[in-house]
């Protein structure tokens, strides 16, 4: 199945690197979070990735025409230190469409934009590419399948460390609780659709917007709920990523503790 990656958008929420790189290249460790997004869906088999490109396009093509494998994997170096041999491989067998669809374009127009690349696919997979989590993606696809619906896609706690308060009149504070412990559901970015996705996209629309809204009424959209690991979105938590992959405990780094399905 394909991989429809949006990375076209500014990263607002990541100021602190948004005004120098695009959010899909904040570092976590030394690779860039599309990086560890990409080889979470490598791991399940899924390496043929549609990148829609915008804001700062040059520095992601630049990102991947000069990457080094051997900057991030194990390798031999002989012949007077001529001859490289890689022990582990990346990206060696991963397939990579860069299409430039727009500095200011939402998410739903830059799907319809790739539309002509995903027309043999029954399926595919679609992410904001800000995200990761140890999802096991082949029970999510499976269920989708099942289901027969059009769309799908993940539900988690939201993992900022805000608080809700409940407030009386008078300023009356009667409660307050982290918002990741309160029940609530968040749209997580990784989505599963079927072909049909493009018959509900009108001209200029959003994705997570009438489009969805139209599937709803039509009960045509699967929420996965998924309430372990998932994580990113902001730079603290971009920095509490690097934490986590600096000390070895990454969860996300399923290709090191599972086997691919």
């Amino acid at each position: 199945m394909k991989v429809v990656l949006f990375c076209g958008g500014m990263g607002t929420r990541l100021r602190e690197y948004g005004d120098n790189i695009p959010k899909p290249l904040v570092p976590i460790g030394y690779r860039p979070v599309l990086w560890h997004v990409m080889k979470y869906y490598a791991h399940y088999g899924h390496k043929d990735f549609i990148i829609c490109l915008g804001y700062k396009a040059d520095k992601i093509k630049d990102y991947f025409l000069h990457y080094d494998e051997c900057l991030s994997n194990d390798f031999v170096l002989s012949g007077n230190n001529k001859n490289v041999t890689l022990i582990t491989s990346d990206t060696q067998d991963w397939n990579l469409t860069f299409v430039d669809t727009g500095f200011n374009t939402c998410i739903g127009q830059r799907l319809a934009k790739v539309r002509h690349l995903l027309q043999n696919e029954e399926y595919f997979f679609a992410n904001y590419s800000d995200g990761l989590t140890d999802l096991p993606l082949p029970k999510m696809l499976n269920k989708f399948k099942r289901s027969g619906k059009v769309a799908a896609f993940v539900c988690a706690p939201p993992s900022q460390t805000f608080h809700i308060v409940s407030l009386k009149a008078g300023g009356r504070v009667t409660g307050i609780e982290p918002v990741s412990s309160s029940g609530l559901l968040v749209n997580a970015g990784f989505f599963t659709f079927r072909q049909e996705i493009f018959d509900y996209i009108r001209d200029g629309e959003d994705l997570v917007g009438p489009p969805f809204d139209r599937l709803i009424k039509k009960n045509q959209v699967m929420g996965y709920k998924y309430d372990r690991f998932w994580c990113m979105d902001t730079f603290k938590e971009q920095q509490e990523l690097s934490d986590l992959y600096t000390r070895g405990d990454a969860p996300w780094e399923i290709w090191k503790t599972t086997k691919a399905h």
